[in-house]
């Protein structure tokens, strides 16, 4: 017997990359899969059926049980369609893992309004898309997972990923918060940052490339603030290893015997698995009554006293308040 026998699961973007391991492994491991993946375009344009089709088919001639689908995640209804497929499909909704993702890289000036609103809908709209009709189902039959992707960018930042980087920090604040609203009905949430060879991985780098170089020509040898997460990331000897290795700890996840493990956010790459600290006051400083400013001037360089400005102004910018350098 599998380990996730009679589950039904609904995957987002699951008909290329880390989305196609996760499949066929849940597949693998007993589970009813219904592969959404419309087949789009890194930046979210074009339509292919191929992709899910093909997860499918390798899913069936495996001895598994799926369906593809190729609605958008990024509308309500496309959200509702899934999880209604796999409830007439398969008569319950055990697992959603939400993978779906476009980019729209590009320097927060010159972000517009449809670039910001692309990803957005797909990333974060998502998310909220396929989780709330799931989760009525979920709380009824007091048992379900729920697992969102996030990434560098959302959890570190990342330079010329506003729109990427802020969804990606929203299915984590969203994560953590379906897990305090539905873990008492035995639904758990949590989130994954992969490290993987994918399209998505090489459109990103490549894009990231140059606004490095971007940076790095303003600032001398200032590196981007997700320096250390992207290391986190990579797979033994540093480099990205391929996605297969991110969906066993999804399919895990998946598991009755991880039914404690609840708004957890998880690096995931190569052999590596790495659990994300929470969010949490690290220093504090405080005074009776009210702060004045001069006041804060004095103490808050107490509480940054060892960290650093991920993007420093070049040194021959003119900055008001930045001291002058030494034998100026």
């Amino acid at each position: 017997m599998g380990a996730l026998d009679g589950r039904t699961a609904v995957l987002t973007g699951a008909g290329r990359g880390i989305g196609r391991e996760v499949a066929l492994l849940l597949a693998k491991h007993g589970a009813n899969v219904i592969v959404n993946d419309p087949g789009v375009n890194i930046d979210g344009t074009g339509h292919d059926d191929g992709p899910a089709t093909q997860v499918t088919s390798a899913i069936v001639a495996a001895g598994g049980k799926a369906q593809p689908n190729f609605d958008t995640v990024a509308t309500v209804e496309g959200g509702e369609n899934m999880i209604k497929q796999a409830l007439d499909a398969y008569g319950r909704v055990d697992i959603v893992v939400h993978l779906a993702g476009i980019l729209r890289d590009r320097m927060i000036f010159n972000t517009t309004e449809e670039e910001w609103n692309d990803v957005i809908a797909v990333h974060l709209d998502g998310y909220f898309n396929v989780a709330r009709p799931a989760s009525v189902l979920m709380r009824q039959q007091r048992y379900g997972r729920i697992i969102g992707f996030t990434s560098g960018s959302g959890l570190a930042g990342n330079s010329g990923q506003a729109n990427y980087g802020a969804a990606k920090a929203g299915i984590v604040g969203m994560t953590r918060c379906l897990a305090l609203d539905l873990g008492r009905y035995g639904v758990t949430a949590n989130a994954v940052a992969p490290g993987a060879a994918t399209r998505m991985a090489a459109a990103g780098m490549a894009a990231r490339r140059l606004h490095t170089q971007a940076v790095l020509g303003a600032a001398g040898s200032a590196a981007p603030a997700s320096a250390a997460a992207s290391a986190t990331q990579r797979g033994p000897g540093g480099g990205m290893s391929g996605p297969e290795y991110v969906a066993p700890m999804v399919a895990y996840l998946c598991t009755e015997q991880a039914w404690n493990i609840n708004g957890k956010v998880f690096y995931v790459a190569g052999g590596a698995v790495s659990l994300a600290h929470d969010e949490y006051p690290v220093r504090l400083i405080e005074t009776d009554g009210m702060w004045e400013p001069g006041e804060l001037r004095e103490r808050v360089p107490a509480l940054l006293s060892d960290l650093r400005n991920p993007a420093p102004p070049a040194p021959d910018l003119v900055i008001p308040g930045r001291p002058a350098p030494a034998g100026g």
